[in-house]
Formats: C-alpha cells, sequence, structure tokens
C-alpha cells in the first residue's frame, strides 16, 4: 500500500466511524424522544414545508428499535470506506449526489400517491448511491481494479438491488432506492476522468 492509499485508508475509518457514531448517537436521542426526529426531520412526501427534511432524513432511522440502524451500519461503513479510498473529493461527490437524488425522489414519489400520509428516513438510499458509484466507476476510469473490486461488491451485495423494485415490501422505501442508485452512478460520471486512463 503506497503512502497516499494509506493516509486515504486511515482517513477513511475515522471517518465513516465518526459516522457510525452520529448516527447511534441521534438513534438513541430519537429511541428516548418516542420518534420525536421521525416526525420532525423525515420525509413528507410532496408536502413543501418538508423539503429541508431531504437534508436530514438519512440522518434519523426507525425509533422503535434498533433493527433499521443496524442493517444499515455495515454496508454503509463499507461502501463509504471504499469511496473514501479514491480520495476525499470523490468522496463527498457521491454520498452528496446519492443523499440529494434519493431524497429528491422520495419527496417527489414516495408513499403511497394516493393513500395516507407516510414518513421516510434511513441511510439506505445513500448506501444504494455508494453502491452504484463503486458498482460502475471502474468502467468509466478504466481502471481494472476497480472492474474487479465491483464484481467482488455485486457476488457478495448485488442481491440488494432488488430493493429498487416497488415490490420490495411494505414500509421500505423503494424510491430512496432507486434514486440514491441513480444519483450514485451519476456521481461516477461526473468524475469520470477525462483525457487519461485510470490504473
Amino acid at each position: 500500500m503506497d503512502a497516499r492509499l494509506a493516509v486515504r485508508a486511515r482517513a477513511g475509518l475515522a471517518t465513516m466511524t465518526a459516522v457510525t457514531a452520529l448516527l447511534y448517537a441521534i438513534q438513541c436521542v430519537n429511541m428516548a424522544t418516542f420518534g420525536l426526529l421521525t416526525r420532525w426531520f423525515g420525509i413528507r412526501p410532496r408536502d413543501v414545508s418538508s423539503l429541508p427534511d431531504i437534508v436530514t432524513s438519512p440522518l434519523v432511522h426507525d425509533p422503535t428499535g434498533w433493527g433499521h440502524l443496524a442493517a444499515n451500519t455495515l454496508p454503509l461503513f463499507v461502501f463509504g470506506f471504499l469511496a473514501f479510498l479514491a480520495g476525499i473529493r470523490q468522496f463527498l461527490t457521491a454520498v452528496g449526489l446519492s443523499w440529494l437524488a434519493s431524497g429528491t425522489g422520495v419527496w417527489m414519489f414516495g408513499g403511497n400517491l394516493l393513500g395516507a400520509p407516510s414518513i421516510t428516513v434511513g441511510a439506505s438510499g445513500v448506501i444504494f448511491g455508494l453502491f452504484g458509484f463503486l458498482l460502475v466507476r471502474g468502467f468509466f476510469n478504466r481502471s481494472w481494479w476497480q472492474i474487479l473490486l465491483a464484481l467482488v461488491l455485486f457476488a457478495a451485495y448485488g442481491s440488494v438491488l432488488l430493493g429498487i423494485l416497488p415490490t420490495v415490501g411494505r414500509g421500505i422505501s423503494w424510491q430512496a432506492h432507486l434514486f440514491g442508485l441513480a444519483g450514485g452512478v451519476a456521481a461516477a460520471v461526473i468524475l469520470r476522468p477525462r483525457g487519461r486512463v485510470a490504473v
């Protein structure tokens, strides 16, 4: 491992550890207040007053238990760390576009268009975005090691892509997954090298 990659690895571990700690601290507050943060900061689709919640909703999880956050923790940590290895600019772009695309998609198309209002929270849209970014960036970069990593990740986590289907299940926001994935792919397109070939 060269010195630059080692520095990025340490920074990535520190960053994702801090992010994980923050999410668990927020979850403790949310559970202690019986879901107050969910009601305040979750996305309510097509409610103009809820547009700012696009920024906050990935930080909040289901207040009824630890299962939602626990299920998101490992993939978020792994995908975030791997994206960070490419550098802080690539990491922030991938996270930012995944975050924005996921939240915007949920706000526009989330819930039941004709049914009762719903609230959407959770980091899964960002997770799908990072996954999409890691899956396709190697093809844009023409990087064999990134393509190999994508194949390994697909073998390990590929089944989660079923989560972009409307049939994924009750209480799961396929819109967050689908639009988050699209945001991650968009990040890979935007960050593709121009005029050089990655190694």
